[in-house]
């Protein structure tokens, strides 16, 4: 497009078929978002009474008593865990998280400790918990978690992503059960998940959603839930939170997202994308090589993706290296590959520009034709991927 600003700044003009991926510029926001924030941006507002206007809505759209925004989803967690080891004392805010209350322990399943884009632990670290990690990474039981929990423990977190173990460990209804039998709040992780009443509904004390994935919105995050704990959460921003802070235009952005997702047409979103992801799995039937699955999200949001397998005999690359060439080529097509040693990468259609779609398929149908016409497959090493993954990173700005 000749107005795409990337051009102008020199920027790559990726096409995105990862995901609500931070890394990425999450999602593209909706355009009530941008209406409310260019509106906003020349005015001055006391941002504690904007911030009750938000809370309005987010109660309306979650369930829950109160809520508001705030830079991210991680920056939820940590100030909902904040929150829960401070109360509201004041002096205690201050002083997290060098100095804390001895009831500090929070408690997490090991299954659920991951990284999206840093640890889930470190999070919880920043404001001054303790981590007590229970079970293994593919177990725990009813007695793990209620010999864990003690006159120390102030809060325990529930994550639900794509990145946790999902068999063998609590379901969240038997780990709130567990947790409120002995006084123990429960905080969801709920960034890129569609349902905004489901996790309060099933008993969570505080929720955590992103306002820049699936909503749209720009990048903030959203603490829903009790009012006393939601409140002891926002209290935070006398601390922690500061360096977590968000303008009004992400406010207010914020809560335009929510009310056009009351709105959206969502049965119609989910027939555009799976036109997409019917065009890709035409394109890529009877290659060799080449295995097309569409599957469910694992987290039950009512959208598809596309399971890419390659077995590189046939297809003459590995899925590694085809997700690097689509990467690399242009236009760059950024894909889902962080389980690609499993020798499959996923695509992704819920942030596709209309006709970005074909551009996609016409991008596998010339990698893949490249590496047939190849006399030998194309197969980097894998260790390369970990020897290699942060070289960007240490080097930048260069």
């Amino acid at each position: 497009m000749s107005d795409d600003i990337r051009a102008k700044i020199g920027l790559r003009p990726v096409i995105n078929v990862s995901g609500t991926m931070t890394s990425l510029g999450a999602s593209i926001v909706v355009p009530q978002a941008v209406d409310a924030m260019a509106s906003i941006l020349p005015q001055f507002v006391e941002i504690n009474d904007l911030q009750r206007k938000a809370s309005a809505v987010i109660s309306r759209l979650t369930g829950g008593e109160a809520g508001f925004v705030t830079a991210s989803c991680s920056s939820g967690i940590s100030l909902a865990v904040a929150g829960c080891i401070t109360g509201n004392n004041l002096l205690a805010i201050e002083r997290l998280p060098d100095i804390t209350p001895e009831k500090n322990e929070v408690i997490v399943q090991m299954g659920h400790v991951v990284s999206y884009g840093a640890p889930v632990d470190q999070a919880i670290r920043l404001a001054g918990g303790k981590v007590v990690l229970i079970g293994q990474a593919t177990s725990t039981h009813r007695f793990h978690m209620e010999n864990a929990i003690n006159e120390q423990t102030a809060a325990a977190v529930y994550v639900v992503s794509h990145h946790v173990v999902d068999y063998g460990l609590l379901h969240l209804a038997e780990f709130v059960e567990i947790a409120h039998a002995k006084g123990v709040p429960v905080i969801v992780d709920a960034a890129s998940e569609y349902d905004l009443k489901l996790f309060l509904a099933q008993g969570a004390d505080v929720v955590l959603y992103s306002g820049h994935k699936f909503l749209g919105g720009p990048t903030s995050g959203i603490v829903a839930g009790t009012k006393e704990h939601v409140r002891h959460a926002f209290l935070q921003n006398m601390g922690i939170g500061r360096g977590m802070k968000v303008g009004k235009e992400s406010i207010y952005g914020v809560m335009a997202a929510l009310e056009a997702w009351e709105t959206r047409d969502h049965a119609g979103i989910r027939e555009r994308e799976t036109s997409y992801l019917n065009l890709w799995k035409e394109t890529l039937s009877g290659r060799p090589g080449v295995t097309a699955l569409i599957e469910p999200d694992p987290t039950n949001n009512p959208l598809d993706r596309m399971r890419v397998i390659i077995s590189p005999p046939e297809a003459h690359i590995t899925a590694w290296d085809l997700a690097a060439a689509l990467r690399s080529g242009s236009p760059p097509i950024i894909v889902r590959d962080h389980e690609v040693e499993h020798h499959y990468f996923y695509l992704d259609p819920c942030n596709l520009h209309p006709g970005q779609e074909v551009i996609v398929a016409n991008r596998l149908k010339e990698e893949l034709d490249k590496a047939r016409a190849s006399n030998e497959v194309i197969a980097t090493p894998l260790e390369n991927l970990s020897r290699h993954r942060f070289d960007g990173l240490l080097n930048w700005p260069d």
